[in-house]
């Protein structure tokens, strides 16, 4: 994690001191006056051209549209029971399928004890090249 905040740090420098360079170019070409463009030669006006009028679109005949009704007819709905449906009785229920008990005596399960964990060493053993290089030997 830390490797990659400190290669996003490095690169967000490095484009930010690379874009001081480009900054600087482009302020020079705003604060500069451009040269002036060269005269173009004027197009031409395009001739007018008449155009034949267009040709009359025959009638068709089309049907009358159908009157649309003031109201709608309005459908006949059944008419609802005044009478309440019966209902069995709840003691009329079957009775509920008996589950075979539990035991009450529960064998006992014996594990075998766990293996013992290595210790961890308190200590760090020294690393040879980390060590100072020897003093030079005076004459």
């Amino acid at each position: 994690m830390a490797s990659r905040m400190s290669f996003a740090l490095a690169f967000s420098i490095a484009i930010l001191f690379s874009s001081i360079s480009t900054g600087s170019a482009v302020r020079k070409l705003l604060d500069t006056t451009p040269p002036p463009s060269p005269l173009l030669p004027s197009i031409p006006n395009l001739p007018t051209v008449t155009l034949p009028p267009l040709p009359s679109m025959p009638k068709l005949a089309v049907p009358p549209m159908p009157s649309i009704p003031n109201t709608l007819p309005q459908p006949t709905l059944p008419t609802l029971p005044t009478t309440q449906p019966t209902r069995p009785k709840p003691g009329t229920l079957p009775p509920l399928p008996s589950f075979p008990s539990v035991p009450t005596n529960i064998p006992k399960v014996t594990l075998p004890p766990l293996p013992s964990m290595p210790s961890i060493p308190t200590t760090i053993p020294s690393i040879p090249f980390f060590s100072p290089p020897p003093a030079p030997t005076s004459p």
